[in-house]
């Protein structure tokens, strides 16, 4: 199983979906034609929307690539906590002159259509966000030849993905940049995940799927050290981020690297749910008074962080990074695949005692 998944691109380095606008065919395409794997992002996006960059894809390379889904959420946010959010956010309505989003804009992504058009038009790799799909889902898509892969932040959450059926189980450290990928959003358990090279060998002795590791990953060093705790490849978001291929905002890339922005957090201040982003305004003041409740506060905050991009206000966007962005490189996408696979031998000669690991 582990060897279906690398025989798929030569360099065990995976350019993670990044929805919102990022993850853009150009991206997939020329980390796939590096020899990556890259993926597309269809959160976010209608059924056709996510068809049509599949198209799109598909006619600028033959190469393997995947798609990413997110999972339709249960209805539990306290409407409360909802409205007293939403009262909490008009001043920042009234400074960027717009109207706050409608929190009931809809809860499941599109998921059922979404997965017509791939049953219909089957793609390489499939991933999940969010929680696990149902076995029948896992084995209509493995009947038409794709591959699935499901995040899960827990040892036990692999085991989840494990019992139904999927290929393979994206180990997220609590390092990685944007959404943490858990599998039922607990208040309670927020600031308690697990770093990656912790979490690789907990789900390496809990289940047998291939892992790839994911979470603040910046450096083929970085690779080499998660394929020796047991990952069989590398899932990279905020290195590929910066690349000019990237579709993120100007002001996104540039935040990576300003020294006006030290740190990264989780917050719920943007989405309702836990994502690691550059502590910028937005998040200091309004983190720690955000509820749990995805997806109606993305919904929320969607026209407002529009406006900050707009206006290329960095202290109003959700600026998601992981814990290395200070690392990032502005390499064009394909170049970063060749040189983070340069960095990985190098690091896999060293620790074989035949080098210098420096």
């Amino acid at each position: 199983m582990s060897s279906a998944l690398t025989d798929l691109f030569p360099h065990p380095i995976v350019q993670a979906p990044m929805a919102g606008g990022v993850s853009v065919p150009h991206l997939a395409a020329a980390v796939s034609e590096a020899g990556g794997l890259g993926f597309l992002a269809a959160g976010y996006k209608t059924a056709d929307g996510m068809y049509q960059e599949i198209k799109q894809l598909r006619g600028i390379t033959s190469r393997p690539f995947g798609v990413n889904l997110f999972m339709p959420q249960p209805e539990y946010a306290d409407q409360g906590a909802i409205e007293i959010y939403t009262h909490q956010l008009a001043g920042e309505a009234a400074w960027y002159e717009t109207e706050l989003g409608d929190p009931d804009s809809g809860r499941d992504d599109g998921y059922d259509a979404k997965l017509a058009v791939l049953l219909d038009n089957p793609v390489p790799i499939v991933s999940f966000h969010f929680g696990v799909p149902t076995g029948e889902v896992l084995e209509s898509l493995r009947r038409v030849g794709t591959f699935t892969l499901v995040s899960a932040t827990t040892p036990e959450e692999a085991l989840a993905v494990q019992r139904a059926g999927a290929d393979a189980v994206i180990a997220q450290g609590v390092e990685a940049g944007g959404h943490q990928g858990t599998h039922r959003d607990v208040p309670e358990h927020d600031g308690s995940g697990i770093g990656l090279l912790s979490l690789i060998a907990q789900v390496r002795e809990t289940v047998e799927l291939p892992i790839v590791a994911a979470g603040g990953i910046m450096r083929g060093s970085q690779i080499a050290a998660a394929l020796a705790a047991g990952a069989t490849a590398a899932q990279l978001g905020t290195a590929f981020l910066a690349t000019p291929e990237s579709g993120a905002n100007a002001v996104h890339k540039q935040a990576l690297t300003n020294p006006l922005f030290t740190r990264t957090e989780l917050t719920r201040a943007f989405s309702g749910r836990p994502a690691r982003g550059l502590v910028n305004r937005f998040m200091r003041e309004h983190g720690p008074y955000a509820p749990a409740a995805y997806p109606e506060v993305h919904h929320i905050t969607s026209p407002l962080r529009k406006k900050a991009a707009a206006a290329g206000d960095a202290q109003g966007m959700a600026l998601w990074a992981g814990q290395g962005h200070r690392m990032a490189r502005e390499l064009p996408a394909g170049e970063l695949v060749e040189v983070l696979a340069a960095e990985l031998e190098a690091a896999r000669t060293a620790l074989s005692g035949k080098g210098d690991l420096r």
